[in-house]
């Protein structure tokens, strides 16, 4: 079950992708956000070509995990994909990822004039390490695998 997660923001659109198993994540894209439904056709289409069966959007919950303005508009931009597309969409807590990201690059080595470089799909790639290793896709993945058989 191939997965395809999504960090989005104000400037830029993080995408990672698993493996077809769901065992593994990489980063695969960034997008420059245009418009909301410009930016789903484009994430539609990408999930589509590596035939995924699930798209995960970041949703940044506040400090008391309670939905602000930045998780509004990644709910906003949930709805617009589920228009363009069958493909499951599921809304996932991406709080911290960009902050892990940061200190990824610091561990790995990378120089602080490096670092500076655009984080949305290492971030788009935490989140998705963090859904694949979930007991809700553990639920998700057997379900699907049930369901096949």
């Amino acid at each position: 079950m191939r997965v395809l997660a999504v960090d989005p923001g104000e400037k830029r659109i993080g995408l990672a992708i698993s493996d077809p198993t769901g065992m593994l994540a990489r980063p695969l894209a960034i997008l420059q956000h245009k418009a909301r439904a410009i930016d789903a056709q484009a994430i539609v289409q990408i999930a589509e070509e590596n035939s995924c069966s699930l798209i995960i959007v970041g949703h940044a919950l506040d400090s008391d995990g309670q939905i602000g303005y930045r998780a509004r508009k990644s709910g906003r931009l949930a709805e617009e994909l589920r228009k363009y597309t069958k493909i499951d969409i599921t809304l996932w807590d991406e709080s911290g990822t960009t902050v892990t990201a940061i200190q990824r690059r610091i561990d790995s080595g990378v120089s602080k004039k490096k670092r500076k470089k655009a984080l949305d799909d290492l971030a788009a790639t935490i989140l998705l390490e963090d859904y694949l290793s979930s007991e809700t896709f553990r639920v998700l993945a057997k379900e699907k695998s049930d369901e096949q058989k």
